[in-house]
Parts: C-alpha cells; structure tokens; sequence
C-alpha cells in the first residue's frame, strides 16, 4: 500500500505545525530544523557538527516537547563509563533480587553532547541503541521505545582529548548536519528575548508520541520509481570510483538516502520521490559516509565537494514510469 496524495497532503501540514513551533526557539534555523524532523519521521538520527552555544541542547529540547515526548542530555567526558548511558542491574537486598536502573538514553530523544569527548568503548554502548532501539545489561535486553532520535554533537574546533568517531559509527547515523550561527535579524531577535532563559522556553505539543510513530510508518509507504532506485546506484556508484575517494558510500548510506528522501517527499506533498529530494538530502546523507583520499584532504578536498560533484556529473532521471 502506497501514500495517497490526501496523507501526503496531511503528512506536510504535521510537519510544517512542527518545525514551525520549534522554528520559535530556534530562530532562523528552518533548513535545520526540517532536518532534524526529517531524521526523525525517517527513524534515524542526527550528528551535528557545532561550536558550543549553536542551540544544540535548544533544538532537542523543543522537538520533545513538542511531541510531548521526553529528553535528556547526557555530556560526554573522557571518564564516562557505558553503564552510565544505558542504566545498570542493581541488587536490592530487601527483596532479594537485581532491579534495572535505566540510564538516559531511555527517553524520545537523546542528547549526545561532545560524543568524541568519551572513549571508545563508551561512545560504543550507542551502537546497539541507534540501531536496534534496545540495551542490553548483564544479558537483558530492554527496548527504549518509540519514537526515538539520538542528536550527538561534535565540536569541530577543539580537538585535544577528543576520541575520532569511527566510520562504522558515523555510518550509523542518518545524517550530518550543524547549526551555525544565526543571520543579523535572528540575532536581533534573540537578543531582544535575552531576559528569557533557554531552559524557560517553551515549545506548546502539537502531535502526540503516537502520530509520530504513525507518521513515520506512513513516510515508508510514499511510492519510489524504479528510476530513482537507479539514479540512487549510479550516485553512490560515483563516491566508489571517485579519485578522491579511499572509501565510497556503503549499501547502508544508499538505503538512507531512499529513507529519508520518502520523508522528504510526503513533507513536500507529494506521495512520490522525485529527483530533487534525493538531491536535497545528498549532502547530509551521504557526506559522512565518505573516507577522502590523504592527497585529496591536503589539497583542500571536502566530503560535500565530492558529493557536489558527483550530483553535478550524475544526470538524474528525465522520466518516471506511471504512479
């Protein structure tokens, strides 16, 4: 069963109610915004390289309100152990028996501050979570439940004592994005409301925990052509063979890009994947999948200019069959 034009037509008012009312905290951050939504609705999640004081633990903070969901933020420090994420088995002598205490990651959506600021081993425990949507201490497995969204932040800046986030993690998430800084009048804006403090702000429900699950089942149903399948192979088939490239966009980078790209679709109005969404989300799907070539990196070489060009030197499709 296929979306049908009226639930993409439903499916775009939801998502404009919600990034309009995150829109209100987050001043001037639509494209943002719309990603983080669009990572959200597509069931994945979001990796956002920022400096502090972008609005990162703001963005979070507001999406879970306003799908009266629940939030947390965990910072990561070099000591932070893995039971301190996902919760640990404590033995209570009254009755005998060990109790699960779970840990932050057991809310809506997750705050992953400075991920690279913690070991490996610790940066680790949120594979299993981002994946499968469940932890498992002392061989129990516990679900974490639905909707779920990790944002996990990096600052690209400051680099010492910091642990590189392997390729096989950052493949895990859907996308890469930032924030930045905001325009002139979004500033002016902000500055105005200064007697207000971040934590005060708050973001009225417009959809319950629920639709959101029910709309992210819905975005898996919008119609994808066979020629968009194609033009998805020959894109990621470009990252492969590449000079520049050590190491291309993996299956798993290329089922994102369809994921999100059906999200991006039905967010529009549309029952069906055109070109276009694949190229709008080209870049945050699929820039950090990338492994450049040393010589390409010195020579000034970035993961979105390779993405760029491939876009540019892949022709999309000109036709589709019937919907």
């Amino acid at each position: 069963m296929t979306m049908s034009p009226e639930q993409a037509t439903a499916f775009a008012a939801s998502l404009d109610r919600l990034v309009g009312a995150v829109e209100q905290v987050l001043l001037g951050k639509n494209r943002v915004v719309r990603l983080a939504f669009t990572a959200f609705l597509s069931e994945g999640h979001l990796l956002l390289d920022d400096v502090p004081g972008t609005g990162k633990t703001s963005l979070a903070r507001a999406m879970a309100q306003s799908v009266s969901g629940s939030s947390n933020r965990v910072q990561f420090t070099p000591d932070l152990l893995p039971g301190d994420i996902t919760g640990v088995t404590v033995y209570d002598q009254r009755s005998s028996v060990f109790e699960f205490h779970p840990g932050p990651v057991f809310a809506n959506i997750v705050l992953a501050d400075e991920i690279n600021r913690a070991s490996p081993k610790t940066q680790s425990a949120l594979l299993e979570v981002m994946e499968e949507g469940q932890v498992t201490v002392d061989g129990q497995s516990h679900l974490v439940g639905h909707p779920f969204m990790v944002i996990a932040t990096q600052n690209p800046v400051e680099q010492a004592g910091t642990y590189r986030l392997p390729e096989a993690q950052l493949d895990r998430f859907l996308m890469r994005s930032s924030i930045g800084y905001p325009d002139h009048a979004s500033t002016i804006r902000i500055l105005e409301g200064a007697d207000h403090r971040a934590h005060e702000l708050r973001v009225e429900v417009q959809l319950s925990p629920e639709e959101i699950v029910d709309m992210a089942a819905l975005a898996r149903t919008v119609y994808v052509d066979p020629t968009i399948h194609d033009y998805v192979s020959r894109l990621v088939d470009a990252t492969r063979t590449a000079r520049e490239v050590r190491l291309g966009v993996s299956v798993r980078g290329a089922l994102a890009l369809i994921r999100a790209a059906k999200t991006h679709a039905a967010g529009r109005g549309r029952h069906y994947v055109v070109p276009d969404d694949v190229k709008a989300l080209a870049e945050p799907v699929l820039a950090h999948r990338l492994i450049l070539d040393p010589e390409a990196e010195f020579d000034g070489v970035t993961a979105s200019n390779m993405i760029a060009q491939v876009l540019i030197e892949t022709p999309p499709p000109s036709t589709r069959q019937a919907v």
